[in-house]
């Protein structure tokens, strides 16, 4: 039984980094998936695919691993340089522009 342990990167859809702190540990499959000629749903008979595991740091994961005799591979984050404008969103209003702004 392998799995892997890694650190979720942020949703496309989101601006921040909210469950992206935590470390998961999932289940790799070890069967493929089928489609059920009735209703076209995608099954496995693997149950284990569908576990996952939230630690806060990526020793308690691998120290989870270890005990119940999991194999783990971990996948270390990319990280990145945070996007931070030196005004923020008060520079929209500021009083003390050169010239004028509009719209």
């Amino acid at each position: 039984m392998t799995a892997r342990i890694y650190r979720p990167s942020r949703n496309a859809m989101q601006s921040g980094t909210a469950r992206t702190r935590h470390w998961v540990l999932e289940f790799a499959a070890d069967s493929r998936r089928e489609v059920d000629p009735l209703m076209g749903w995608t099954s496995s008979s693997d149950t284990q695919s569908q576990v996952r595991m939230r630690f806060p740091t990526k020793e308690a994961a691998l120290e989870y691993a270890e005990e119940h005799g999991i194999e783990a591979v971990v996948t270390e984050p990319k990280t990145r340089k945070p996007n931070v404008r030196p005004g923020g969103y008060g520079e929209n209003f500021a009083t003390n522009r050169r010239g004028p702004w509009t719209h």
